[in-house]
């Protein structure tokens, strides 16, 4: 994350997001495939080996051999003159002033307690609760229902879900290093893949 300043002198949160030119794999139809969506390829992998599907799906769309992409996404919707083994590149989609909602996966935190995952306030610390001040207290009820609810906060694994930002912006766009700067903070850690979309 980074900062700036407004004309009125105001400082912005900003999140700086490389956005690599995205490579046009493959097109679905709603008369082939029963849904609309095109299927990006971005970046490129490491290491030495890759698998033959992809690097085949990478052959097919350009005409000549490449390295297999990082990531592959299909994205759902509507997409007019665009054609396979074409580049979208950072400023064919986006321009400054732009509003976006920002989709990735949040950080794991592995299995937390209701604390920290639901906010409890835990047990007294007193009057002889000296190994219950973390505790969630009562689950249930008596005889009936005699079971736990769905859908009870409890302890468990938490975060790495999909997590979706609405309400950004896009402040400034660096087309020579592929960097697009976004207003406020977006899920997910360092290096982490995410989905932006452009609001109308």
């Amino acid at each position: 994350m980074k900062q700036d300043f407004l004309p009125d002198g105001r400082v912005v949160p900003l999140t700086v997001v490389r956005v690599w030119p995205a490579l046009v794999v493959g097109i679905k139809t709603k008369e082939k495939d029963g849904y609309e969506a095109v299927k990006l390829a971005f970046g490129q992998a490491k290491g030495k080996y890759n698998k033959k599907p992809i690097l085949g799906e990478i052959k097919k769309a350009t005409g000549k051999e490449k390295p297999a992409p990082a990531f592959l996404k299909e994205v759902r919707g509507t997409f007019e003159g665009i054609k396979v083994g074409e580049e979208i590149k950072i400023e064919d989609v986006f321009k400054e002033g732009d509003l976006v909602q920002v989709s990735g996966r949040s950080k794991g935190r592995g299995f937390a307690g209701v604390m920290k995952r639901w906010g409890f306030h835990g047990g007294p610390r007193t009057h002889g609760q000296s190994d219950r001040p973390r505790a969630p207290g009562a689950i249930g009820q008596r005889t009936t229902p005699g079971r736990v609810y769905k859908g009870k906060k409890m302890a468990g694994r938490m975060g790495g879900q999909k997590v979706t930002v609405r309400g950004l912006k896009i402040f400034k766009i660096d087309k020579e290093n592929n960097l697009l700067y976004i207003t406020g903070a977006l899920p997910g850690p360092r290096n982490g893949w995410l989905l932006i979309t452009k609001r109308s």
